[in-house]
């Protein structure tokens, strides 16, 4: 699973990426500084497996993680090949999800002003621009097909309608669509209906006490990701990029300093996380405590071939027992005489926090 992170030229992009990969990537206060993409695999952050890791005695704790792409800045035209075109829509095809970095702070390295709905809505349109060219001929072709096959004509209607939602400046992921017509539309793979985060670069002083709260960029913003129902992260690239060479107790010092509860980046990561519609479930040994990804609604037999093909061809039960409630207990023992370790079959749809012990015979 792959997110992009995405932004007009300067926006903090890959000070984000640097923080989160401690990855070295190139930053400069110029366009274009980034061309071919920059890639990090991120651990996430769970605390559950410190306490699984400690209950287990674990030798080695493992993490899931997912993968970030730092991307070129995208320009105003880039749909009809401004800045680096068509190659920068190739490589948003590419990901699974887009995290939006928008400037919200004043640089007088960088041209323009602040302005970041502007900004937004820049990127958007572009993606939406992209997605009508492509609709544009699905519709000529249907069209042509229509008047040997009448079958084509609700085919037909729903691209129209989808059209006109896209040159009213309406994201594909912002459709209110039904699912039969959703289903219709899978072979279009719009880049508008990839979901996305908005990322929220805000300066030092309006990270401190969460002063930009109280900033107008804040609540429009707030207001547009709220309408596409897309979750909205605020950090200060700057200081994430000095806090992540720090040790844990020099960044708490440093966060005391300026009046910080937290370091922005694991909300970041953990929500980016969510974003691509991933859980996480556990298995835990004395050898290896360990976290694996699956996507939402996966059924217990595809789980268990995470961990290995066999596993799955050869799946018997899965033995269950929810994070919550093992941590309640304090053991696996006090678990079972509670009633709350369960067997489940291959129907089973694994919920996030499931600790797990395959039975399977190859």
């Amino acid at each position: 699973m792959k997110l992009g992170i995405v932004g007009l030229p300067n926006t903090g992009k890959s000070t984000i990426f640097n923080a989160l990969t401690k990855a070295g990537a190139v930053t400069a206060n110029y366009a274009f500084s980034t061309i071919e993409p920059n890639v990090g695999v991120i651990a996430i952050p769970d605390s559950r497996l410190d306490f699984l890791t400690e209950l287990e005695k674990s030798v080695k704790t493992v993490p899931t993680s997912i993968e970030f792409v730092d991307m070129a800045g995208l320009v105003s035209g880039s749909s009809k090949g401004e800045g680096l075109g068509n190659k920068f829509l190739s490589y948003i095809r590419e990901v699974d999800a887009i995290v939006h970095v928008v400037r919200c702070f004043a640089d007088g390295n960088v041209e323009g002003d602040v302005n970041p709905m502007g900004d937004i809505e820049t990127i958007n349109f572009e993606l939406i621009f992209a997605d009508i060219e492509i609709l544009e001929r699905r519709i000529e072709k249907t069209k042509k097909l229509l008047k040997s096959d009448k079958g084509q004509a609700d085919l037909l209607a729903l691209y129209e309608r989808v059209s006109k939602l896209l040159e009213d400046g309406v994201s594909a992921r912002a459709f209110d669509l039904y699912p039969n017509e959703w289903d219709m539309l899978a072979d279009m793979q719009f880049l508008s209906a990839k979901p996305v985060i908005y990322a929220l670069n805000i300066s030092e002083a309006d990270a401190v006490k969460d002063a930009y709260l109280t900033q107008a960029y804040y609540s429009e913003a707030k207001s547009h990701a709220d309408g596409e129902k897309s979750p909205l992260i605020v950090l200060c690239a700057s200081l994430e990029a000095e806090l992540s060479v720090l040790s844990d107790e020099e960044k708490a010092e440093f966060l005391v300093e300026l009046g910080l509860n937290e370091s922005r980046l694991d909300l970041f990561i953990t929500e980016s996380y969510k974003l691509l519609g991933l859980i996480s479930f556990f298995t835990a040994g004395p050898k290896e405590t360990r976290a694996w990804t699956v996507t939402l609604g996966t059924k217990a037999p595809r789980a268990a071939g995470k961990i290995h093909s066999d596993i799955e061809r050869g799946f018997i039960r899965a033995e269950i027992v929810a994070y919550k409630h093992l941590q309640e207990a304090g053991s696996m023992v006090v678990a079972r005489e509670r009633g709350q370790v369960r067997l489940e079959g291959k129907e089973y749809v694994m919920n996030d926090g499931d600790v797990v012990l395959f039975r399977f015979n190859v």
